[in-house]
């Protein structure tokens, strides 16, 4: 081959080089079995010297596969869906599936359809949202999309193929934890109403205090900011010395707000009031004191996600609804144990 040629080198001059027919390197691209070991190395060899690289597109029309996945997402500011579409997306990469994303300032219905339209055009096999609100779910429900769907972070009860965290889990550990310490009743600063995870975590608080025979007391409810922390810590504040001695928090940034309310306020932590977080951001080990908090695997919600919905697009997923909830995890430091 002139190395003076421009053009990078086709499939046809791998072919001249290993000394092979054009279908066998076709078939060794495509990972084809009824290739002879060493024929494989000798096309692998020279697809290396000439550092051939596939065309995408020419790939995708023969074999109408393009591999490659939508992700819908909004929110990505937050810690949740900021770390689960990284794990998306590792995931897809590790499944050799590339990533197109649209990040939406809202999940409303009108903005779900164009995202979903602008996917299809792009020749997505598949489509993974993000969808942490009910209404969003619900608007999801009632489109039609001519490719698999699986929804993520949706909390319970998704009528469509989902991943999730199980949070009604998450909010027993933290809050059964409380009262194991000792104290009578747990208070929780609960997240925005519509989200569905923070309905499961206020569920999930709910129904282990009334088990424990014990009246939930008054719920709060942020934005999952820390200044809504903040806000809610001061009124918390109030509370302190007339039964209000645990607090369980909907996230971990709305629990740093809360920590500074009260640290001004003149109560210790976890002398007077201790605290539980949820999702265990980076930083949580480093508030003062230390955050207990409940850590969410966003690693293994982006494979199981992944692994659903190629499943889906190749006919393998079970009958009827599938859906994969998966374990948080209690981490306990000195917001809850006193030194």
């Amino acid at each position: 081959m002139n190395h003076l040629e421009l053009r990078p080198p086709t499939m046809a001059d791998v072919a001249r080089l290993a000394g092979v027919s054009h279908q066998t390197v076709s078939r060794v691209l495509g990972d084809h079995p009824n290739v002879r070991d060493e024929t494989r190395a000798k096309v692998l060899r020279a697809i290396e010297e000439m550092g051939y690289r596939r065309n995408s597109s020419a790939r995708a029309l023969a074999t109408r596969r393009t591999r490659t996945l939508g992700v819908v997402a909004a929110n990505t500011t937050l810690y949740g869906p900021a770390s689960t579409l990284f794990a998306l997306e590792d995931a897809a990469r590790a499944a050799r599936y590339t990533v197109s994303t649209v990040s939406l300032h809202k999940l409303a219905k009108e903005t779900l359809s164009e995202a979903l339209d602008h996917l299809s055009e792009a020749g997505v096999e598949g489509v993974i949202v993000l969808a942490p609100q009910r209404s969003a779910v619900e608007a999801l429900a009632e489109l039609r999309h001519p490719f698999p769907v699986v929804v993520v972070g949706t909390g319970s009860g998704a009528e469509i193929p989902s991943v999730t965290v199980d949070q009604q889990l998450g909010a027993r550990l933290a809050t059964g934890h409380l009262l194991a310490a000792g104290h009578r009743t747990v208070w929780h600063l609960a997240g925005p109403e519509d989200w569905q995870e923070a309905a499961d975590r206020v569920t999930g608080w709910r129904d282990t205090l009334e088990a424990a025979g014990v009246e939930p007391p008054k719920l709060l409810r942020g934005d999952w900011s820390p200044l809504s922390g903040y806000r809610a810590g001061q009124q918390l504040a109030g509370w302190v010395g007339r039964g209000l001695t645990a607090v369980f928090v909907a996230n971990d940034q709305m629990a740093l707000g809360v920590l500074r309310a009260l640290r001004e306020a003149g109560v210790r932590t976890p002398q007077d009031v201790a605290i539980v977080g949820f999702d265990d951001i980076p930083e949580s080990e480093f508030f003062a004191p230390p955050l207990t908090t409940v850590r969410q695997d966003f690693a293994t919600v982006g494979k199981h996600s992944i692994a659903l919905l190629l499943d889906l697009i190749e006919g393998r997923a079970p009958s009827g609804t599938p859906g994969v909830a998966i374990e948080p995890h209690l981490v306990v430091r000195a917001s809850t144990a006193p030194d």
